[in-house]
């Protein structure tokens, strides 16, 4: 529920849970916000305090504010690295988007074993096709590596995770746009089942022409069989990119013991209910500019809770979370479906505590699993 008191200096938000709860408190007559977390009722009172200007730190890594992100002399190393990264990622969508596949040209050569010419065909076909996918996998690589330096700016000491969103706008905004590439190219893969039969006849052909002694294994030099066994494992993943994000967190916390979880946890948490607080709020809402703004917010927020599953010991959906998470659901719920279905899902099927016995029961029921 949404309860509003309002005084002779400020406008006070609270949204109220189970047994956590966030408030957020709007001062006139600028737009800070005062973000409480309180993950469980305690006798020493509230867990957290931070402060955070939700709707200027949005509008700059969603680019809804005029004045971009732009990175201070400290954030400019780690800046620059990720940057050559995201600078590829449109390209990589585009192609992805592309991609038709081989598979009249594979059907035809499984019909006509005998047919050398379809043979060479279905093969001269899949070659450069296969390149894509090497080119695509290998970009995972580079955004795990980039996503682990972000981390690293973003949750060391001495400043909250809070602190370093507001000070550190330029990372924060490349985190969420890795995000939203993640869930962007996911989408894309599901929707294409080209991929995985395009990759499984070229290692079938590749095995064959071995068994064989054949000598056509000119794509074996771009991809040899130690690189299609890891390119295998990533395409098998119904969202690879997302699988590639959630263990480079979960690498990043494992390899940092002396970091508190909480840094990382609390950096997850913070987006996902700065994206919540803009979707649910219509003040905020009204300044996207188009429908691709709404779905890079819906994104993000996805992303951030789907890695915070990832690393926190009893995940996104217990009670004792520090993320709303009927809150995230139902602002999803109210968008088109065609919009959302994707979100939905992955929060159903990549996540690693919904089906566990300390996840809420009515969140279960609101992504509807048994």
């Amino acid at each position: 529920s949404v309860k509003h008191k309002r005084g002779p200096d400020f406008t006070f938000i609270s949204l109220f849970r189970k047994k956590s709860f966030f408030f957020v408190a709007r001062v006139n007559p600028g737009d800070i916000y005062t973000v409480y977390t309180h993950s469980s009722v305690r006798r020493d009172g509230i867990q957290q305090v931070d402060d955070i200007n939700i709707t200027k730190c949005f509008g700059k890594w969603s680019g809804t504010n005029k004045k971009d992100a732009q990175p201070t002399d400290g954030e400019q190393e780690v800046w620059n690295q990720v940057n050559a990264v995201l600078q590829d990622s449109e390209s990589i969508l585009t192609e992805l988007q592309a991609y038709k596949g081989a598979g009249q040209e594979i059907r035809d050569a499984i019909q006509n074993p005998s047919d050398g010419q379809l043979q060479d065909r279905a093969w001269n076909s899949v070659c450069p096709l296969v390149g894509r996918l090497k080119r695509f996998y290998e970009f995972s690589l580079r955004l795990e590596k980039a996503l682990q330096s972000l981390l690293e700016s973003l949750t060391c000491p001495p400043y909250t995770p809070t602190q370093h969103l507001e000070r550190e706008q330029a990372l924060a905004k490349q985190f969420a746009e890795i995000l939203h590439f993640t869930l962007r190219f996911d989408e894309l893969k599901m929707k294409n089942p080209a991929i995985q039969n395009d990759f499984s006849y070229y290692r079938r052909t590749i095995s064959r022409n071995r068994i064989n002694n054949m000598h056509q294994l000119d794509a074996e030099n771009e991809v040899n069989n130690e690189m299609a066994n890891r390119m295998s494992l990533f395409y098998a993943e119904a969202t690879p990119m997302l699988k590639t994000l959630s263990d480079a967190t979960t690498k990043f916390v494992s390899e940092n013991k002396t970091l508190p979880i909480e840094n990382t946890t609390d950096c997850l948490s913070t987006m996902a209910s700065v994206c919540k607080v803009m979707l649910e709020t219509p003040e905020y809402r009204s300044r996207f500019t188009n429908d691709e703004t709404l779905l890079f917010c819906m994104r993000v927020m996805v992303g951030v809770i789907i890695l915070y599953d990832h690393v926190h010991p009893v995940g996104a959906f217990a009670k004792t979370s520090k993320i709303d998470m009927k809150g995230c659901i139902k602002v999803l719920k109210e968008q088109p479906p065609n919009n959302v279905e994707g979100l939905l899902n992955a929060l159903r099927y990549t996540t690693r505590h919904l089906n566990d016995e300390t996840a809420s029961k009515q969140i279960r029921t609101m992504l509807q699993v048994q």
